[in-house]
C-alpha cells in the first residue's frame, strides 16, 4: 500500500482531497489511477475511497507554490467520476478554490500577514487569477466566524473570492455562440462563459417552474435526457468538446425569483441537480443577467440601488454574489471585469490516504444513478 499525504477540506459546498504536486505522480495517466483509487472509482458508494458518493464529494485539489510574478499559488482542479472511469481536468471548482489559501498557510507553501492576507491564487485549469482574502490574525488562519451558507449546516470566518478577468475560461469570450440566445433542441438557450461554460435556459421552456427540489429534478429522467442533448449541442457551437465524459457546458435552469432574490436557477452537474449553486456557475449566471437579452436577463428582478449584485435562490436557500459590468447599454456587449462571492473553507481530515501499489483501473464504467 502507498500512504500519500493529504488534507480532506470542504470548501463552500463541496470538499474533496487537497495534495501537494510534489506528492503525487507527474506522469498523468499514473496519477489519474493513483486519484480513481484513493476516491474509490468507479464505484456508485465509492466505498473503498475516501469519495462521497456524488460529484461535490469527489474532487481532488493539486496544489504547488506559483513561479509566476502576478500569482502567490497555483492550483489543479480534478473532478474524479464517481461511476466512470475518468478524471476531468477541464471544469474548475469555485468552491473548492476557497479553500485553497487556508489550505496553502497552513501547509507552509506561503507566508501569512495579519491580521488578514491576500492571497493570488492562479487556476491552472481556466488560466485565471482569483484574490482570495481571509482571516489570518498574528498570521494563522483563522476558520471561526459568523458567516453562514445556505446548504452547509454551522458558521465559519468568511472568506472573498475576487475573480479578475472571470470572462473566457475555455472560449476566451464572453459569448462564445457570439449571440444572447441560440435555439439548442428546440429551446432558447444563451452560452455565456464567464467563471465556467454555462448553458442557460429558462425552465418553463422545459416544463419546469424553476422552484423545484433537487429531488423532484434528480427523479425526472427524461428532463436529464433532454439537458443532456442540450449540453452536447451547446458545447458544439461553444467550441468545446462534445463528448459524454467530458460536462461542460453546465446547465442552469433559471425563472423569476419567489423569495426576495434576483434569481431562481437550478444547477447541474452534468445529469444531477447541485443541491446549493456552484460559485463559478453563479458568477457566469449573474453576468448572464447584464447581457441584454439573454435567457437570463428576461427573469432577473435586479436592485437598481446594488445593480452589481445577484442574489440566486436555489434548491437549498440563496447566495450572492457581485459582478462588476461595464458597458451595459442596449445592443452593447457588457464587459465583466471581475467578480467576488463570500464563502467559507475549512480542513475537515489531515493524514495520508492509502491506495493499493497496483491503483485499480477497471475497464467498464457503472450505470449511472442520482448518487453520481
Amino acid at each position: 500500500m502507498k500512504c500519500i499525504p493529504c488534507v480532506l477540506m470542504r470548501g463552500g459546498s463541496s470538499k474533496g482531497l487537497f495534495f501537494l504536486a510534489q506528492d503525487l505522480p507527474v506522469a498523468k495517466d499514473e496519477r489519474d489511477r493513483l486519484l480513481l483509487a484513493a476516491m474509490g472509482s468507479p464505484d456508485l458508494r465509492q466505498i473503498d475511497g475516501m469519495g462521497g458518493g456524488d460529484s461535490q464529494s469527489s474532487k481532488v485539489v493539486i496544489v504547488q507554490a506559483s513561479a509566476r510574478d502576478d500569482a502567490d499559488v497555483e492550483h489543479l482542479f480534478a473532478q474524479v467520476s464517481v461511476a466512470r472511469n475518468f478524471v476531468d481536468y477541464l471544469p474548475n471548482s469555485g468552491n473548492m478554490l476557497a479553500a485553497v489559501a487556508p489550505f496553502a498557510i497552513e501547509q507552509g507553501i506561503i507566508p501569512a500577514s495579519s491580521p488578514e492576507s491576500c492571497v493570488r491564487v492562479l487556476n491552472l485549469n481556466s488560466g485565471k487569477i482569483v484574490e482570495v482574502t481571509l482571516s489570518t490574525p498574528q498570521g494563522k488562519v483563522n476558520h471561526e466566524g459568523d458567516c453562514r451558507l445556505d446548504g452547509v449546516p454551522g458558521s465559519f470566518a468568511p472568506l472573498r473570492l475576487h475573480f479578475l478577468d472571470p470572462a473566457g475560461t475555455r472560449t476566451g469570450v464572453l459569448l462564445p455562440t457570439g449571440k444572447a440566445r441560440d435555439i439548442i433542441s428546440g429551446v432558447e438557450v444563451t452560452c455565456i462563459d464567464c467563471a465556467i461554460p454555462l448553458a442557460i435556459v429558462a425552465a418553463e421552456s422545459l416544463g419546469k417552474s424553476g422552484h423545484e427540489s433537487k429531488e423532484e429534478l434528480d427523479a425526472d429522467r427524461e428532463l436529464s435526457g433532454r439537458l443532456k442533448d442540450i449540453r452536447l449541442q451547446a458545447a458544439r457551437l461553444m467550441g468545446l468538446e462534445a463528448t459524454e465524459s467530458v460536462a461542460l457546458p453546465k446547465i442552469a435552469l433559471v425563472a423569476s425569483p419567489r423569495h426576495s432574490g434576483s434569481i431562481a436557477a437550478r444547477y447541474f452537474s452534468p445529469n444531477w441537480c447541485h443541491a446549493t449553486f456552484a460559485i463559478s456557475g453563479a458568477l457566469g449566471l449573474a453576468a448572464a443577467c447584464h447581457v441584454t437579452n439573454s435567457v437570463a436577463e428576461a427573469c432577473v428582478e435586479l436592485d437598481m440601488n446594488h445593480y452589481d449584485r445577484i442574489i440566486i435562490e436555489h434548491p437549498s436557500g440563496s447566495m450572492q454574489c457581485h459582478v462588476d459590468v461595464t458597458d451595459h447599454s442596449p445592443g452593447n456587449m457588457p464587459l465583466v471585469t471581475s467578480g467576488s462571492v463570500v464563502t467559507t473553507a475549512r480542513p475537515l481530515l489531515s493524514g495520508v490516504v492509502v491506495v493499493p501499489e497496483r491503483h485499480a483501473n477497471p475497464d467498464t464504467d457503472l450505470t449511472l444513478s442520482p448518487a453520481n
